[in-house]
């Protein structure tokens, strides 16, 4: 069960007596434990059912009937008087970078990892250290406020740490591929509990998304996604990109469903919203989503050769 002692006496100090939970799907079990532990120290709780996608993805709502919203599982990407971020850490042996070695080429690297990882940063680091390679952890940005954290939206972190190459500590790929594109680093990628390690190449990501940008080129109109969550919106962006074309409008959506897709019928979308959406679930989606500089391509507003992931990058 998660640790809820700290948790407890910070809404003590705030005066809380109603608290609503949020957990994102890996911690989702977790709630029921957790709800029997705060109401055992007398307070109301209600737990969010709504699906839960990170940090950006508040459940703003439960605040109706709760003085305090705890959001588990990520660090802030937005700072709120009612909201309490509580970042879940997962332990593993540090030695499992032993695995990475081999595929380290240079003697000073980029060390990033996820927010569940960074309280560990400092051990692989000494670890390194230890085998003759210094590891930079450097600060992201507003979104990824602790040194060395990346997102599968921002890999500020990665890029400010000026290396050549970089080794992510973690589990799965969308995390390197996504620094390999925002760096042009060469990036190492070790799974923490597999041991599984790896050099990542982007291209066949890179050549999906190609396929994706054909399909889309002689769609006869393009919905510019504009995400209504709070920690996704970006109307800006939204509205530079509908500028670009005289076939693009603007759309509001929550969630981003194929079924809504189909209900408006536009030949095409880009995806302002969570930025994963377009490169993991294009399969589920009945026409192409592109994302930002895709679509940018696409009208000739920015060169093939500067293709680039998407991120939310704080201002």
């Amino acid at each position: 069960m998660i640790p809820v002692s700290d948790l407890i006496g910070r809404l003590r100090e705030r005066g809380a007596r109603s608290v609503a939970l949020q957990f994102p799907a890996g911690l989702a079990r977790q709630a029921p434990g957790t709800a029997a532990a705060l109401r055992r120290e007398g307070f109301e709780v209600i737990v969010s059912g709504d699906p839960c996608y990170g940090a950006c993805d508040l459940a703003l709502d439960a605040l109706r009937y709760a003085d305090v919203l705890v959001h588990f599982g990520h660090a802030p990407v937005e700072e709120r008087s009612n909201v309490l971020y509580e970042p879940v850490r997962f332990d593993f042996d540090i030695n499992v970078l032993e695995k990475a070695l081999p595929l380290l080429t240079g003697r000073r690297i980029g060390l990033v990892t996820t927010v569940q990882h960074v309280h560990l940063l400092g051990v692989m680091a000494a670890y390194l250290a230890e085998h003759g390679i210094e590891a930079v952890v450097a600060p992201g940005d507003g979104r990824t406020p602790i040194p060395g954290q990346v997102l599968g939206c921002n890999f500020a972190a990665a890029r400010a740490t000026g290396a050549d190459e970089i080794l992510f500590v973690g589990t799965g790929v969308f995390h390197p591929i996504g620094i390999r594109l925002a760096t042009r680093a060469r990036v190492v990628a070790v799974d923490p509990y597999t041991g599984e390690t790896q050099e990542v190449d982007a291209d066949r990501l890179v050549r999906r998304r190609a396929a994706v940008m054909e399909k889309a080129r002689d769609a006869a109109n393009y919905g510019i996604i504009v995400s209504t969550k709070s920690g996704q919106q970006r109307m800006n962006l939204a509205r530079r990109l509908a500028a670009l074309s005289d076939r693009a409008f603007l759309v509001a959506m929550r969630e981003v469903s194929p079924a809504e897709m189909l209900d408006l019928g536009f030949g095409a979308y880009v995806n302002t919203a969570c930025p994963r959406l377009a490169y993991d679930d294009q399969i589920r989606f009945p026409v192409p989503v592109l994302t930002p500089p895709e679509f940018e391509i696409l009208c000739g507003a920015r060169d093939w050769d500067d293709y680039t992931i998407d991120e939310y990058l704080a201002p």
